[in-house]
């Protein structure tokens, strides 16, 4: 079957996760800007995720335009990766909300890495199913950032007990690496 359905379900989930994110966000009680001062946390958890919720969008995208078909496993491993997304305004709000005490950036990372293993499993299944010469499987490689950004999302949450806003910060760096959209598959589409 072909990717355009997978895409489209996953599009309108991610939407969906953008709007609940930015309903969380709650208009002060005075005129002031000082008034904003206590929600800065908050925003500023909102910002990330943003990113992050984002990333995965564009790399999704990018990942099905090197596919031609989909399979019953890949729409399911699909569906975990929407579901790992779907947490992350909970995550989001609970750390916002709390000032990023060590629970909330602790679970906030573990979010992060059951996404990242997800998308890990798409990718791959994705691969099997297109095959080892498939375009993905060119463009993928080894997938050493994919691989170390495990690695980060593994340390941070471990840290988030010490150093919650190191953790932050790991999270913060690892958002920065994947901003632009990956460029394996940028030059598999442009030499296509």
């Amino acid at each position: 079957m072909g990717t355009g359905r997978l895409e489209a379900f996953s599009d309108g989930v991610v939407a969906i996760i953008i709007t609940i994110m930015v309903l969380e966000l709650k208009v002060p009680h005075g005129i002031g800007l000082a008034e904003l001062r206590p929600l800065l946390p908050v925003f500023l958890s909102y910002v990330l995720s943003f990113i992050y919720v984002g990333i995965y969008w564009n790399n999704h995208h990018h990942m099905l335009q090197l596919v031609e078909t989909v399979s019953g496993p890949i729409l399911w491993a699909n569906l975990h990766l929407l579901f790992w997304l779907s947490l992350v305004p909970f995550v989001t709000a609970w750390m916002g909300e709390n000032h990023l005490a060590a629970a909330p950036v602790a679970l906030y990372g573990g979010v992060l890495i059951m996404a990242a293993m997800a998308y890990t499993l798409l990718m791959t299944l994705m691969i099997r199913h297109e095959g080892p010469d498939s375009p993905l499987a060119k463009a993928m490689g080894r997938d050493v950032k994919g691989k170390l950004s495990l690695a980060i999302y593994a340390a941070a949450i471990g840290m988030a007990f010490v150093q919650p806003l190191v953790s932050l910060g790991l999270y913060v760096m690892v958002a920065a690496a994947w901003f632009i959209p990956d460029r394996r598959v940028e030059r598999t589409l442009r030499s296509a």
